[in-house]
C-alpha cells in the first residue's frame, strides 16, 4: 500500500510557526485590551494556536483516497460518547456516514510545566480509556477500531530540559522516571500510550521560544515521532478508504 504523507514536514514547520505566531498575536492583543491573564495564559486563551496540524490532518485524510469522509472540528461535531463520563469533545473526528474513522487531540504546554504536567498526562490516559471502554459496550456501533491519535507541542527550554527530581517516600519510580526532565517525562507518556494500546499513535515535538520564523522542533524517538505518527494515521486513513462505505442507518 502506498502511502500519501502530504509533504509533512513542511507542514509541520508550518504548523510550529503558526502555532508561536498565534501565541504573540494573542498575548498583543491581551496587552493592547488591558485584559492581561497572569503568567502566560494571555498567550493560549486563543484557542487555535494548533490548527496547522489540523490542516495537517485533513491533507492525510484526502491524500490517502478517504474522499467521503466528513472532518469536523466544530465544538458541537466533535463531541463523542464515554464511559465513565457522558462525553467528550475531541479536537478533530473524522467520520465516514455513522463511522468514526479517527479522534485526534492537540495539546501544547509553554511554561508552567510542573502544574501542567500531571494533568496533561491524567487527561490523556483517561480520554482513551473512556472512549475504548464505550466503544468495548457498543456505544460506537458494531464497527471496525477507530484510530486514536494525541500530539503535544511543548516548549523547548530550560525549564522543560532540565532534570526534576522524583519523590519516593515508600516505593522507588521507575529507573527511566528519575531525574528525567519534563521533555523526557512526555516522551516517555507518548511511547507507553501507544505501547499500552490507548492510542494508535502519540507524538511529542518540542520547540523552541524563538521559532516563529523556523517552525523549527525536535524528536525524541521513533516511537513519539511525527513519521510515525502521520504514517500510521495515513495507513488507517487508506484501509478505511479501501473498505465499503457503511451501510446507511435507515437501512440496518
Amino acid at each position: 500500500m502506498a502511502l500519501d504523507l502530504a509533504n509533512y514536514k513542511e507542514q509541520a514547520r508550518d504548523a510550529i510557526k503558526a502555532f508561536w505566531g498565534n501565541r504573540e498575536a494573542a498575548a498583543r492583543k491581551q496587552a493592547e485590551t488591558g485584559n492581561i491573564d497572569a503568567g502566560t495564559r494571555g498567550a493560549v486563551t486563543a484557542g487555535n494556536n494548533l490548527n496547522g496540524f489540523l490542516a495537517l490532518m485533513q491533507s492525510l485524510v484526502r491524500a490517502n483516497g478517504l474522499h467521503d469522509a466528513e472532518i469536523h472540528v466544530d465544538k458541537g461535531l466533535v463531541v463523542l460518547p464515554g464511559y465513565f463520563r457522558p462525553n467528550k469533545q475531541w479536537d478533530v473526528v473524522v467520520m465516514r456516514g455513522h463511522r468514526l474513522v479517527a479522534a485526534l487531540e492537540f495539546k501544547s504546554q509553554v511554561g508552567s510545566y510542573g502544574n501542567n504536567y500531571n494533568n496533561r498526562t491524567e487527561e490523556a490516559i483517561g480520554t482513551a480509556h473512556c472512549l475504548w471502554t464505550a466503544f468495548r459496550e457498543g456505544a460506537l456501533g458494531d464497527e471496525p477500531r477507530p484510530f486514536l491519535g494525541w500530539l503535544m507541542v511543548v516548549g523547548d527550554e530550560k525549564g522543560s530540559r532540565s532534570p526534576v527530581r522524583t519523590s519516593e517516600p515508600h516505593f522507588k519510580v521507575f529507573p527511566e522516571w528519575r531525574d528525567a526532565s519534563y521533555i523526557q517525562r512526555y516522551d516517555q507518556l507518548c511511547q507507553r500510550l501507544v505501547k499500552e494500546g490507548l492510542y494508535g499513535a502519540a507524538a511529542l515535538l518540542a520547540t523552541p521560544l524563538n521559532s516563529a520564523e523556523t517552525g523549527a522542533y525536535a524528536e525524541f524517538s521513533a516511537l513519539s515521532g511525527l513519521e510515525y505518527f502521520v504514517t500510521t494515521f495515513a495507513a488507517h486513513i487508506a484501509a478505511e478508504a479501501s473498505r465499503p462505505p457503511p451501510t446507511p442507518r435507515s437501512l440496518l
